[in-house]
Formats: structure tokens, sequence, C-alpha cells
């Protein structure tokens, strides 16, 4: 009988645990741009929604049309008491979230590629994203001197990059772009604009054309939702790009060559991993290619890539994280990097 009964209290025991786990809340603050931007957003998306199928959680999102709405979304959550964890995606959160964490210490919040909240109650989490992009910066530099394979490109190594703003977090993908791109080629021009915002992709598609038009054979989209535009120029004028954030290869599979890559839904996932098994902790985290947090990717596109080439990039991606190349994180240190690295 007694066995009976230890039975029963195990059972009901394990029943109340599963069911706190699917009881846990998720709160999503987007950012400007929303969803369907292919990107950034759709791409944290992921994460919450694979940790809906595999733990159970659930999640409420708001997608806030301007930066301006951030603090008052961030306060509503935490406000309600209804949230496990409030997941607020962007660098241009982190002064409404300042103000927002000190207001509830006890509520978890997570933040999306800023290091600048320091809060008991916060994980920061950053990306050494100007690793992943010195990785695309130099296959692109690449295949612009080796041309057999790809017809289109006739220039003398000019290759370009659209970023959303000209702010430190997009610049370091610049710096790490540029300097992958010199690495190989010291030569190599590469044409910097920005669009000032992240949902005008109309803008980025005539930033790109430009560059184009100045012979650029290939363009990288940092640019959020508005980068689909650089898609669309490339297409036009039978050229190439490169994606960001996820793998956008499948959206123009015949013009974009690959894509620089960083698994914000594994990140975003682990968060909440550790908010279900009560192991989650705030602080900063930076992660880059050590930690498999950034990458790029050639699956999905119609655009064949040498192994050889690949290989070449692979023996970089070592070497990064060996700590035999420290990429630059700024424009104006990307010249003094190249006079003391070792080729």
């Amino acid at each position: 009988m007694f066995n009976k009964k230890l039975l029963l209290i195990l059972l009901v025991v394990s029943l109340v645990a599963v069911g706190a786990l699917a009881q846990l809340k998720v709160g999503v603050v987007f950012a400007t741009g929303g969803l369907g931007d292919r990107s950034f957003n759709d791409s944290g998306f992921e994460g919450v929604k694979k940790a809906e199928k595999e733990l159970g959680i659930a999640f409420d999102y708001v997608e806030p049309q301007s930066v301006a709405e951030f603090e008052s979304h961030q306060r509503a959550f935490a406000q309600s008491g209804k949230y496990d964890l409030i997941i607020c995606f962007g660098f241009d959160q982190a002064d409404a979230m300042k103000k927002v964490s000190a207001e509830y210490p006890k509520q978890k919040f997570v933040i999306i590629d800023s290091n600048e909240v320091t809060a008991d109650n916060v994980a920061a989490i950053s990306f050494k994203n100007h690793e992943k992009t010195f990785l695309v910066g130099a296959l692109a530099s690449m295949l612009t001197v080796d041309t057999k394979d790809f017809k289109q490109m006739n220039s003398p190594a000019k290759i370009g990059v659209v970023g959303g703003m000209d702010i430190p977090l997009i610049n370091s993908l610049v710096a790490g772009y540029a300097a992958g791109a010199k690495y190989i080629n010291p030569k190599a021009d590469v044409y910097i604009a920005y669009v000032g915002a992240w949902n005008d992709p109309a803008k980025a598609k005539e930033l790109a054309l430009n560059m184009y038009n100045r012979g650029a054979d290939i363009v990288y989209q940092a640019a959020g939702g508005s980068g689909l535009g650089v898609f669309k120029a490339a297409k036009q004028v039978n050229k190439y790009a490169i994606g960001t954030d996820t793998n956008q290869n499948y959206i123009e599979p015949n013009n974009i060559l690959f894509s620089a890559v960083r698994r914000m839904d594994n990140v975003i996932f682990d968060q909440i991993e550790a908010a279900v098994k009560g192991q989650w902790k705030g602080g900063i985290y930076n992660l880059g290619l050590k930690e498999k947090a950034v990458d790029f990717t050639v699956e999905q596109s119609n655009l064949k890539i040498s192994k050889a080439m690949i290989d070449k990039v692979e023996a970089l991606r070592a070497k990064i994280i060996a700590g035999e190349i420290v990429v630059p994180e700024k424009l104006e240190d990307v010249d003094a990097f190249l006079k003391t690295v070792k080729r």
C-alpha cells in the first residue's frame, strides 16, 4: 500500500511539473520592421516557436512601429506580471530596458544585440558579427578574382555592402567584411552605404543599384528588412548578393551566393530553456564563431562555389577561433589590421 501511495504522489508531482513547464510564458518585443523581414526578427522568432513546440511554453508578441514604442511595450509586459521572460530584439531597446528592468527587478529580461544593460535581471546578448562577415568578405573577394564559374563578375575586385544604419553594431559587420575582402586582396574596393532605416527596401535597392553601376559584382545586405531591396537590385542587373542573419539564399537563389548567418534561433531557444529549467542567469554574453553563434551558409543557393574556396574559408575560421586572426570591429582599425596580420 505504501508503494502505491508513493507511486501516486510521484505521478501527481510529475503532472504538476509538466503543467508548470507548459505554463512558462514569454513576451516578445520585436525590432521595428517586424515579422516578415526574412532576417533579424524572423530568425529570432524561429527560436521562440521552437520553444513552444519542444518546451511547451506560451508566448505573446508585439511589433513596434517606432523606437518610441519600446518602453511602453516592455513596461506593459512587465507590469502584467504574467511573463517569466521578456525578450527584446534590437540594440535600440537598451535605453528603454535600463529603465524598465530597474523598475521590475524580479522580472527576467533578454535583450538581443546589446551589451549596455548590466542588471542582474537582464541577459544582454551580443554577437561577434565581424567574425562571420570577415569570412563572407574573404569569400566574396576570392570570387571576384577567380571568375571562371561566375561569368557576370567582370570588374577588378569591387564589392559593396548596404547597412541599415550608421551605428557601431552595423559598422562592426562592415569592418569585418572589408577586412576579410582586403585580407584576400589588398587592392579590393569595398563600397559602403547606409539606408538609415530597417524597413525601407526601396532605398536599399537604390543604393545597391548605384554600387552595381559603379562596377561592384557582389553586394552584401546588412540592413534587416530594408536589405530585401538589395536582392531585387541584384536580380534586376543579374549580379550577385549576400544575405544576412538567416539563410536568405532561397529568396533569389540565382543571385544570392551565400548568407552570413547568426543562430539567433538557437540562442533564444537556449535562453528560454534555461528559464524553463530554472537555470537562467542574467549577464553579458558575447558570442562568435567559437560558440557557433555566427556562421555562413551556401545552402539553397543555385550558385555553386568550389570546395577549394570553401576550404580556404574554413582555414580562416580555424585561425579566428584559435586567436591567430583577431578581426577588427571598427572601420578605422582595418588598415592597421592589414599591416600586422600574417597571411
